[in-house]
């Protein structure tokens, strides 16, 4: 068995590690730490979240610093301030037996000036999210011009976010002899591009199948009318009474919202999104990693960086719009050689995403039935059974209390004490659940009558005072606008998906759409007058196409497309 002693690394680096109970190196770190001590080549690492990525590259760098120069020789590039953080914790923990170290973080949300302030007394590392690196080169605040090492963790999830520009304009401020680390889940189009543009001959060193999803995570999902969502999620939380997962939701407003309803409805859940403050997201995270919080809501975005052992679950409450950010989301949970459990929650008119899901990871996804109310109240008996009968019992401070108890009981017997005490700890359950609908049997009949009341209209005529409405609206392809975002702002200001969109004609500086009559008003209501990319939206109602020109064209094209999610 391989150890970290047979790594190459010196002696006080091994007793910081010792320390912190590390026993042998993860894969990744098996292969990366001796390459970058052996050689002086670009490298690209494709391992999946949580497989100590941190320590492959953290470790040698640390061991090869030179800290009797006084010039920032390392630059680390993260997505998000949540990892920064991280990574800087980390590499100081390393560290902690290695003399005159300095490791800088800088990452917005947090004071510039204080940070400058850091980086005068002099840095040997810089971990630093793309954005305020950007504006301390600006400032002229850091200087990256003599650095010998640049690493990219996870680069996929910064081009995913789109730091596109940052990144080009921080790797071309940097020295061309210098050596650049790119580390990420997926091999994407983009991170190919970086790695092509920016990487001299790398050294590719992958663990397990490229893009895959980790061996021990059991990928399921449950087939929900999009309106039963949230009732399946408190279903999926009651049949795991020991849970302990991040939920994820597509949008800022989504996830305030999903976690507002777990609260008010007793749960033990908080949310973390982009518009709270350093101080509040270090609160819910240090109350998450207690475990006083059971469920942690999330968006792709927020959840980056999150470093927390022994996840159970990743519920996707919604899929994400990049289906390889279901890679990141569900290597969340199954660390550390663990177990874990990744749920998605998905309508009938989204199973293709499913298959294409199962190509990334390379595994199969099993569709399981909504526990019902019946199961959910076994369940949570059983649980409560078990955490009575190892109940710690103190002798010595029950003692006191014990002949009133016995007293305030002797009436009953010990049938009717069992009784009692179950009723007091089960009726909430029972109660919910006594009437609790199928939900499978809802989302199967759905299905149903969806597929036979499109067969029965056949191919409709789409008008304006018809099945569906058309609208112009004074944003197209220059403002950035695509189809899919034309979806995306009909999904996240009405906050119904279930709204039906017909034929997207985009032009350059305006577009047509087409939603569902019956909700032509609710849409207009929701987007008028909101932005898009700096333009104050403008939606009224257009007439319909000309059908004769229609059959002209043969019905063909974009322009005759049907969008449904």
């Amino acid at each position: 068995m391989l150890t970290f002693n047979a790594l190459g690394l010196s002696p006080n680096l091994l007793k910081g590690i010792e320390k912190l109970g590390f026993n042998k190196p993860t894969p990744i770190q098996e292969k990366v730490i001796p390459s970058i001590f052996d050689s002086s080549t670009d490298l690209i690492g494709l391992a999946q979240t949580g497989t100590g990525k941190t320590a492959a590259f953290g470790l040698p760098m640390l061991d090869l610093t030179d800290t009797s120069s006084k010039t920032v020789q390392t630059l680390i590039l993260s997505p998000t301030r949540e990892l920064c953080v991280q990574i800087t914790k980390d590499l100081e923990t390393y560290a902690q037996y290695l003399d005159d170290i300095n490791i800088v973080s800088v990452y917005g949300g947090a004071s510039i000036d204080n940070q400058i302030r850091s980086l005068k007394k002099g840095a040997h590392i810089i971990v630093a999210t793309p954005g305020r690196m950007i504006d301390l080169l600006k400032r002229k605040a850091a200087n990256v011009q003599a650095i010998k090492t640049l690493i990219l963790d996870e680069a996929d999830e910064m081009l995913n976010m789109g730091f596109r520009e940052e990144l080009d304009e921080i790797l071309e401020k940097t020295p061309a002899q210098k050596r650049t680390l790119l580390f990420s889940a997926t091999m994407s189009k983009e991170v190919a591009r970086i790695s092509k543009n920016y990487l001299q001959d790398p050294k590719k060193i992958t663990i397990g199948t490229q893009n895959a999803g980790a061996e021990n995570i059991n990928h399921i999902y449950y087939q929900v009318h999009a309106r039963d969502r949230y009732i399946a999620l408190k279903r999926i939380a009651d049949n795991n009474p020991d849970i302990y997962g991040i939920v994820f939701c597509r949008t800022r407003m989504e996830t305030k919202e999903i976690a507002e309803k777990l609260i008010k409805d007793g749960y033990n859940a908080d949310a973390i999104h982009g518009d709270l403050s350093q101080a509040q997201r270090d609160h819910v995270m240090k109350r998450f990693r207690e475990r006083s919080l059971q469920m942690l809501v999330a968006t792709d975005v927020a959840a980056r960086g999150i470093d927390v052992k022994d996840i159970t679950h990743v519920i996707n409450y919604n899929l994400p719009d990049e289906l390889e950010i279901y890679t990141h989301r569900s290597g969340r949970t199954g660390r550390a050689e663990k177990s874990g459990v990744a749920i998605s929650l998905i309508n009938y008119k989204e199973k293709h995403k499913i298959q294409q899901i199962e190509k990334i990871i390379g595994k199969k996804c099993t569709k399981m039935p909504l526990p019902s109310g019946e199961e959910i109240c076994e369940k949570q008996l059983f649980n409560m059974l078990d955490r009575m009968e190892n109940a710690t019992v103190d002798e010595k401070k029950i003692a006191p209390f014990m002949e009133t108890v016995n007293k305030k009981l002797a009436w009953m017997s010990k049938e009717e004490i069992i009784k009692h005490f179950v009723s007091m700890e089960f009726n909430r359950f029972l109660e919910y659940y006594k009437n609790a609908p199928d939900l499978n049997k809802k989302a199967s009949e759905g299905e149903s009558s969806k597929f036979q009341k499109d067969a029965d209209k056949g191919r409709r005529k789409i008008q304006s005072n018809g099945d569906y409405t058309r609208f112009f609206l004074n944003v197209g392809k220059k403002d950035g606008l695509m189809a899919k975002k034309v979806i995306g702002l009909v999904n996240d200001h009405t906050r119904n998906r279930d709204i039906a969109i017909g034929a997207i004609d985009l032009k350059d500086s305006f577009s047509f759409f087409e939603v569902e009559s019956t909700h032509a008003e609710t849409v207009r209501n929701a987007l008028n007058g909101k932005n898009y990319n700096g333009r104050k939206m403008s939606l009224e109602i257009a007439e319909a196409p000309d059908q004769s020109k229609k059959r002209e064209r043969g019905g063909k094209g974009k322009k005759s497309k049907k969008f449904r999610r």
